[in-house]
């Protein structure tokens, strides 16, 4: 028996289950990366490029190949589950800098489930029902909320499900373009056709690969299951790297198809509803309401995964002291976030709400334009970090890897580069603005609450530890998704 005194004794935490084989962490990358990007803005990609839509899927391809190299250099070095947050706090020591990417990447989150809310009224729902976009955008999110106030046990097992229905759609998209070539369907012409009418090619390359890379974006998430995989220093570039290039082959091949079958045109006009029109013309005989209801659960998927990675990233950050504790109260039933799940549901309504009828672009370009800024930082912060950390990695990406990374990323979030209309950045700087705000009333009660502590103990009177004691210096450790 141990005494007090007794340097071995600690009180130790119970460890998370290392339950995660490289088959399912491949299919928990692949399930992150396919959902609502390509399901919802193929067509908005179309009339930024032109006929070369496969262009920026693979151009995006390569942008996210380079991050991933670096995200799996850090990762071996910190399999911890808090991502690109404790990465920056590693590697630059600003509290304020960490708080305003593990801001951005939740707010990537909430404008995920919104542009998923908006796919999912006004694309996929309507062969069903023929309702208002916006009421049912809105209470989409309200049942989402409730699911996550409920509380949902997530499983890999069934990611892979759910992975495999989010597939079989895509499939189904290129089966579809198979079947019309083979029937003298298509204009492979098209393939070539890059629109660069009031701006150069290289303008309209990247202002369709920055809209393009919303669809690439996910595989970031699978680094906060890195304490529940069985030696992740080992599985995790196989699975993570296949992962990717798989998702990147299928889109790929649904742009192709969708090039082949449909006017650049008809599937600008068409935007949300492009593959609709892809599967429409490619196979008058097919049913639609099938497609439908299989992207009905693709955005029903990634928009509830999102919302639930933000919630409890907000719930991260209030227990951390970083933002103002009534974030991480938590129900006393139902054991859940609540006050951060009200939050983000409340932000992800006032979104649907505000952004108008191209709702899926503009909430799919912030989404990607925030992910943009993380991991131009992320990249940076894996080449400090070969400086500052003894400690080396198991898997060291090639130096051009975080280099280049960081470059196109940069470039990628860029306003005149990258041709990103101006309402990106007026939403993402409006939710980083909202988080300053709240980072700022934090400090501010910190400030209050130590001088009351100190003019207590001056005084000679009671401390108080409610107030005091229950809150540390902001940035201590990183925000960390819960």
């Amino acid at each position: 028996m141990t005494t007090m005194h007794d340097p071995k004794q600690r009180t130790e935490e119970p460890t998370l289950k290392r339950a995660i084989g490289p088959k399912l962490l491949f299919f928990l990358v692949l399930g992150d990366i396919l959902g609502t990007g390509i399901y919802a803005l193929v067509g908005s990609v179309a009339g930024r490029i032109g006929g070369a839509l496969w262009v920026p899927f693979l151009v995006a391809f390569v942008v996210a190949l380079f991050t991933a190299l670096s995200y799996l250099e850090l990762v071996a070095k910190y399999p911890r589950a808090a991502g690109a947050a404790l990465y920056t706090q590693r590697a630059f020591r600003i509290p304020f800098l960490t708080f305003l990417v593990a801001f951005a990447v939740m707010s990537s989150g909430i404008t995920s489930a919104s542009a998923a809310a908006h796919a999912f009224a006004a694309t996929y729902l309507q062969p069903f029902l023929a309702w208002p976009v916006l009421p049912v955008a809105v209470g989409f999110l309200v049942v989402l909320g409730l699911i996550n106030f409920r509380g949902v046990a997530e499983s890999v097992k069934l990611n892979v499900v759910l992975t495999g229905v989010e597939l079989s759609g895509l499939l189904i998209v290129i089966a579809v373009g198979v079947y019309a070539l083979a029937n003298g369907q298509g204009e492979p012409s098209r393939l070539l056709e890059i629109d660069t009418s009031n701006r150069s090619l290289l303008q309209a390359v990247a202002g369709a690969t920055s809209l393009a890379f919303f669809a690439m974006v996910g595989f970031e998430d699978a680094v906060n299951m890195a304490e529940e995989c069985r030696a992740p220093e080992r599985i995790f570039p196989r699975a993570l790297l296949s992962g990717l290039a798989v998702a990147a082959l299928i889109y790929v091949l649904v742009a192709i198809t969708a090039s082949l079958l449909l006017p650049v045109a008809t599937l600008s006009a068409a935007k949300s509803d492009a593959l609709l029109k892809v599967i429409e013309t490619g196979a008058p005989g097919f049913p639609l309401q099938v497609f439908a209801g299989i992207g009905l659960l693709a955005v029903i998927n990634s928009a509830l995964i999102n919302m639930l990675m933000a919630s409890r990233l907000l719930y991260g950050m209030a227990n951390e002291r970083i933002l103002p504790t009534l974030f991480g109260t938590v129900h006393p039933s139902r054991r859940t976030p609540w006050v951060s799940i009200l939050f983000t549901t409340a932000i992800a309504i006032a979104l649907v709400a505000t952004v108008g009828e191209d709702g899926v672009r503009k909430l799919g370009g912030t989404t990607a334009l925030l992910l943009l800024w993380v991991f131009t930082i992320v990249n940076i912060a894996c080449l400090v970090l070969r400086r500052k950390e003894v400690k080396r990695s198991r898997f060291r990406a090639p130096t051009a890897a975080p280099v280049l990374g960081a470059i196109l990323c940069a470039f990628l979030a860029l306003p005149v580069l990258s041709g990103r209309p101006a309402s990106d950045y007026v939403i993402a700087l409006a939710l980083l603005a909202l988080g300053i705000a709240l980072w700022g009333i934090q400090r501010l009660w910190i400030g209050l609450s130590r001088k009351i502590s100190t003019s207590e103990e001056e005084s000679g009177g009671m401390r108080q530890p409610a107030m005091s004691d229950a809150i540390e210096q902001p940035g201590s450790d990183p925000a960390r998704r819960s």
